[in-house]
């Protein structure tokens, strides 16, 4: 079961504090079907066993779902460097065709070097990290990276869910969002993964809005916290962007006194980057490393839609920040004995802020 977590507030946290004993049958394999079927756990002064497709009713008219619209590509590729097998997943675009990615095994590759993915298309290696981490130029005779990635790459499951090297056929629909738009993320935005078309219609016909935001989600979500203190975490950063329309909406919505409801991480990450002081928020675009932990004061918020987390893991940390530590170790005790299912591609949770 959870850990004991200390109440008090220290200037800094323990990551072993955020841990939690999680059977590993209960981390889903596969996405509850049809979308909206999964459960969903309401966490707010009292717990409420529900399901997705509920939502139209734990919300109110006027509310504001934010949606991330980053659309996956299929960034996992399997190539050779000579005769020997690699694999990469990209992770960090710095340019129309450099990445950095994750090479696996790594210990043999040297700047220089050329990887080999099909006949025509291939990357040289223009730098190398501690942490088998590569910078690839790719270099290809027809078409651009995009198209040559949705033709020869694999999409990105996070290491959790068990797939054969060449992956499945279902994951190229199940791991994408009906709304996805954007291209240039390599891990989905999960909770955003629950929403059917039907369920977002019917949304609408009760009256509540949405709105949508982008966010590049890195593989960077699915590093393990090394550390021992949470202020010694160093997050990956992401590219992300507000649109002219989402910004008025969020704030109307504010100033109208209904709910902003961030649907998964990424979105509430990247409204508070952009919030000020006084709860407003502004134009960004730009990258972001915000990193939130028990103690952030939360600024557009007021609750959020998330699955179900890993021990130890900065997604754990931001929702024990957002909804109280108590809260979220008697929330996953309940859940994990009721079998919700965890991850990306597992149960959802619908949080209420922290009232300090």
């Amino acid at each position: 079961m959870l850990a004991n977590l200390p109440c008090a507030m220290p200037r800094f946290m323990k990551v072993s504090d955020f841990d939690f004993d999680l059977p590993p049958d209960l981390i889903a394999q596969k996405p509850a079907k049809p979308r909206g079927s999964a459960r969903l756990l309401h966490i707010g002064d009292t717990l409420g066993d529900c399901h997705v497709r509920d939502l139209p009713c734990l919300l109110s008219p006027g509310d504001l779902l934010v949606f991330n619209n980053t659309k996956v590509i299929p960034s996992r590729l399997r190539g050779k460097r000579g005769k020997a097998n690699l694999e990469v997943t990209l992770h960090k675009q710095e340019s129309a065709n450099t990445w950095w990615a994750f090479a696996r095994p790594a210990r043999k590759l040297t700047a220089g070097d050329t990887i080999n993915f099909a006949e025509e298309f291939s990357a040289d290696v223009l730098d190398k990290r501690i942490g088998g981490e590569v910078l690839l130029s790719f270099q290809q005779n027809d078409g651009d990276l995009i198209a040559l990635l949705q033709k020869y790459g694999i999409m990105p499951l996070p290491p959790y869910i068990k797939r054969p090297k060449a992956g499945i056929p279902g994951d190229a629909t199940d791991y994408q969002t009906v709304f996805a738009k954007n291209e240039g993320a390599v891990a989905a935005p999960t909770a955003g993964l629950h929403f059917s078309e039907t369920l977002l219609k019917t949304l609408k016909s009760a009256g509540i809005h949405t709105a949508f935001v982008t966010l590049h989600v890195g593989a960077g979500t699915f590093l393990p916290v090394k550390v021992e203190k949470t202020t010694d975490h160093q997050m990956h950063s992401e590219w992300g962007t507000i649109p002219a329309a989402t910004l008025k909406l969020v704030n109307d919505t504010r100033s109208a006194g209904a709910a902003v409801v961030p649907v998964g991480s990424t979105s509430l990450r990247l409204l508070e980057t952009a919030a000020d002081d006084n709860g407003i928020l502004r134009p960004f675009t730009g990258e972001t490393d915000i990193f939130m932990t028990p103690g952030h004061q939360f600024k557009i918020a007021d609750k959020m839609i998330t699955n179900f987390h890993l021990p130890r893991s900065t997604l754990f940390m931001l929702v024990a920040a957002f909804a109280g530590l108590d809260r979220m170790k008697s929330a996953y005790g309940h859940a994990i004995q009721n079998r919700y299912r965890f991850y990306s591609y597992g149960d959802a949770c619908l949080l209420e802020r922290e009232k300090i």
